[in-house]
């Protein structure tokens, strides 16, 4: 190379660098100019909330919803037994659950997922209360880690701290654009609205453990569960202030006795039915309660 062109290549290699950091939207500062250039890169729009699952079951909007939450999904396969995969499973049962409440009809049913997709822990409260869903089931299986023996399923509602730190954080964020059970949050003061959400919250609580209670119930002479079978946590997938959530842990997928049982069809099955008699059970006690609200 001449010494010619190394002379332009060096006169050039500035212009090339602001070109460059030009295209890459930088802000670039000129101090001998006394100001600064502000490049802009035009950016995608915010990620649009996921798509809203199909409703099975009827299509009349007077009858109650129930939103059915497999865990995991994706990239994320849950708790692992020697053969299986929490997420698979879960699905799996999910799926019996739902085939069995839209075959007993009345109730309609959709789930967050019904593939082998990955969402995030506030999607799937998100899909309940965007469908204005009246109860929320999420589904998962646990692993024993080290723990010989353990086996058995429970169910779980959020902790009454947890409450009531997910009510005062839900007003901090939402109380200026949302709805809490029908009530326009709007235009209220801060103080007011963490009130409103908090009671709304208690009272989702309270559903939730009497749905919880169903379920140990109607479960108790077709189901394993865990000594201790009824549980609270500060578990996010629950924290929706206006869907009744509970999580069932189905059993311990690292336990053979306990996997086998989840991926058998026979098992399945009467996890469906129990549940199912459940959700039924308590949808015609909140009619008998509230016999307006639809």
């Amino acid at each position: 190379m001449t010494l010619r062109y190394q002379l332009w290549l060096l006169l050039l290699a500035p212009v090339l660098l602001l070109a460059m950091l030009y295209a890459l939207g930088r802000t670039i500062e000129v101090p001998l100019m006394g100001r600064d250039y502000v490049l802009r890169l035009a950016l995608p729009a915010a990620g649009d909330p996921v798509d809203l699952p199909t409703i099975h079951g009827p299509q009349d909007r007077s009858r109650p919803l129930v939103v059915i939450d497999p865990g995991h999904g994706g990239k994320d396969p849950g708790a692992v037994g020697d053969d299986l995969r929490e997420k698979d499973v879960v699905l799996e049962l999910a799926s019996a659950l739902k085939d069995r409440l839209v075959r007993d009809g009345g109730i309609r049913v959709a789930m967050t997922r019904e593939d082998d997709r990955l969402l995030a822990l506030g999607e799937r409260s998100d899909i309940a209360r965007r469908l204005n869903a009246d109860l929320f089931i999420s589904v998962h299986a646990d692993s024993a880690g080290d723990m010989d023996g353990v086996s058995g399923a429970s169910v779980y509602t959020l902790s009454e701290e947890a409450s009531s730190r997910a009510a005062a954080a839900f007003a901090e964020r939402e109380n200026e654009a949302d709805m809490i059970n029908g009530v326009n949050l709007s235009g209220r003061s801060d103080a007011v609205n963490a009130i409103l959400i908090e009671l709304s919250q208690r009272r989702m609580q309270t559903e939730a453990a009497q749905f919880a209670g169903l379920i140990l119930r109607e479960g108790q002479d077709f189901l394993r569960f865990h000594p201790q079978a009824r549980r609270s946590a500060s578990l996010a997938v629950l924290r929706a202030p206006d869907v009744p959530s509970v999580l069932y842990e189905a059993g311990f997928i690292t336990n053979p006795d306990d996997a086998a049982r989840l991926a058998s069809e026979a098992g399945q099955r009467r996890f469906a039915e129990a549940v199912a008699r459940a959700v039924q059970i308590h949808f015609a006690r909140q009619s008998v309660s509230r016999p307006d609200a639809n």
